[in-house]
């Protein structure tokens, strides 16, 4: 089933303030005990904090020249990534209190974003547009295939399902916005401009994710093929992530994309069913 721009602006975007890991640290192989897995999601949520940063930036500096219902969409996406920055700034002290140096992976992140936000307002708006696509296909990834985060450990795992809940939520707004910025412009030249920064971003994001990945998996002394190859085969296997996420570009890239073209309200219904006493609004 498709929905229509119009359509997609009616999906709930709620402020929750969900909280995670304050009263029990997971152990340092959190998913599944197994180093290659946890690395990896690990490497993730390095990216997050300053990432979170950078996409509320580039999103509210157009929020004041949107509408409603825009306008207050841009403000619970705001909300939301707020949160999510938050929970993953623990969830990295964490990983740090573990054991993991994250000094040099949060560094290479800030040296992409700080090379980001030199660019125009529009191109850092459509990197974030292409970033936020990424998040919402790892996410319904996450929510819709059991073994994406089958033997994660207790709230470690919640943490992730609440993130993929949220980001699949908003995963309209930071394109809304892009489509108002860009009214003014030919069809084509605003196909172009967001096919261009996402091919770019790819390219980006599949270094520093990796980059991350290995920088973690050398200080558990687990950088090695064996490691690799079964790490390999959960993001790329027939129900991998990544090959989700390789899949999801190629739509992204068509003319007349947009995030809502997949209606995931009820994944996310079945979804918020995991957490019965904290699905409320603020």
């Amino acid at each position: 089933m498709k929905l229509s721009v119009e359509n997609a602006v009616d999906v709930s975007i709620q402020k929750r303030d969900f909280k995670f890991g304050r009263t029990h640290a997971p152990p340092r192989w959190w998913h599944s005990q197994d180093a290659g897995r946890t690395a990896y999601f690990n490497a993730l949520s390095a990216t997050f904090p300053q990432g979170e940063k950078f996409f509320m930036t580039a999103v509210r500096h157009y929020r004041n020249s949107t509408s409603e219902p825009l306008r207050s969409q841009i403000d619970n996406f705001l909300y939301q990534e707020a949160t999510h920055s938050r929970e993953h700034i623990i969830f990295n002290r964490q990983a740090a209190d573990a054991g993991y140096n994250l000094r040099p992976l949060e560094d290479r992140v800030r040296a992409t974003i700080g090379w980001a936000r030199r660019r125009s307002p529009i191109q850092q708006l459509a990197a974030t547009c292409a970033l936020e696509h990424y998040t919402a296909a790892l996410a319904q990834h996450a929510l819709a295939v059991p073994s994406a985060l089958n033997g994660a450990v207790g709230e470690a795992g919640d943490l992730w399902r609440w993130h993929a809940i949220e980001e699949i939520e908003h995963k309209g707004v930071a394109f809304d916005t892009y489509l108002h910025a860009t009214q003014n412009l030919s069809p084509f030249r605003r196909w172009l401009k967001r096919t261009v920064v996402m091919l770019a971003t790819t390219v980006r994001f599949h270094y520093i994710l990796y980059r991350n990945t290995a920088d973690l998996l050398r200080q558990d002394g687990r950088h090695d093929w064996a490691t690799w190859k079964a790490l390999l085969i959960y993001l790329y296997g027939r129900d991998g992530a990544m090959r989700h996420l390789i899949s999801s570009i190629g739509r992204y890239l068509r003319p007349g994309f947009h995030p809502w073209d997949e209606d995931d309200r009820a994944l996310l219904h079945e979804a918020l069913n995991h957490f019965p006493h904290h699905n409320r609004e603020r």
